[in-house]
């Protein structure tokens, strides 16, 4: 697996990129599109793909910008969907941006596989930092978007989350997966099921 990591979209947010013979996606654009575009040209992947662990703003800022260069499909949980063309609840009025964005092409739902090259990329549903928040496993790894971080876990407090149910996707979804499997988050650095299970004071 190809596998880039660009720590300097908005609010300091994680957008990823992986692939695999030749095919790629890039998770959560919220990073500036001109790097996004480096990066995904020094990886040689065809980007067909653009998937968000949710709709809030830091992590989907370049989405419209990098789908139109890239010829791109965008993909959302269904229960975020009407979030990408409202600036209150994807969280650009906060910052004052007032932005919206075009519809995502393709709506998710907890269990799909995206195939990406020989990778499977199975979509996690996991509500609570907001409705349609997914975390995306490939193989040992598991991008968990704003649901769990190191040592801590997502807000819910920005207008349509729920703390019970963050805390049901942590622990009935995310800490049944093997201590081994790396977790790699929408902020912040990368960490371990495992040590997040022993260590994280929120679980």
């Amino acid at each position: 697996m190809i596998f880039k990591r660009l720590p300097t979209g908005m609010l300091a947010s994680n957008c990823y990129i992986i692939g695999d013979n030749c095919e790629g996606a890039v998770i959560d654009p919220g990073a500036k599109a001109q790097d996004i575009l480096e990066m995904a040209e020094q990886t040689k992947l065809i980007i067909k793909y653009i998937i968000l662990t949710h709709s809030h703003i830091d992590h989907i800022i370049s989405m419209d910008e990098i789908r139109e260069k890239l010829d791109a499909k965008v993909f959302v949980h269904k229960d975020d969907a009407t979030s990408l063309p409202d600036p209150w609840r994807n969280g650009s009025k906060l910052f004052g941006l007032d932005k919206t964005f075009k519809p995502a092409d393709v709506f998710l739902k907890d269990g799909d596989i995206i195939n990406i090259g020989d990778l499977k990329v199975e979509i996690i549903h996991t509500p609570g930092h907001t409705p349609g928040g997914i975390c995306i496993k490939v193989n040992d790894n598991i991008f968990t978007g704003d649901t769990l971080f190191r040592m801590s876990i997502g807000r819910t407090d920005l207008g349509n989350g729920d703390q019970d149910d963050l805390m049901n996707s942590i622990k009935e979804k995310l800490m049944k997966l093997d201590d081994k499997t790396m977790v790699y988050p929408g902020h912040g650095t990368a960490t371990t099921i495992g040590y997040e299970r022993k260590n994280n004071p929120f679980i």
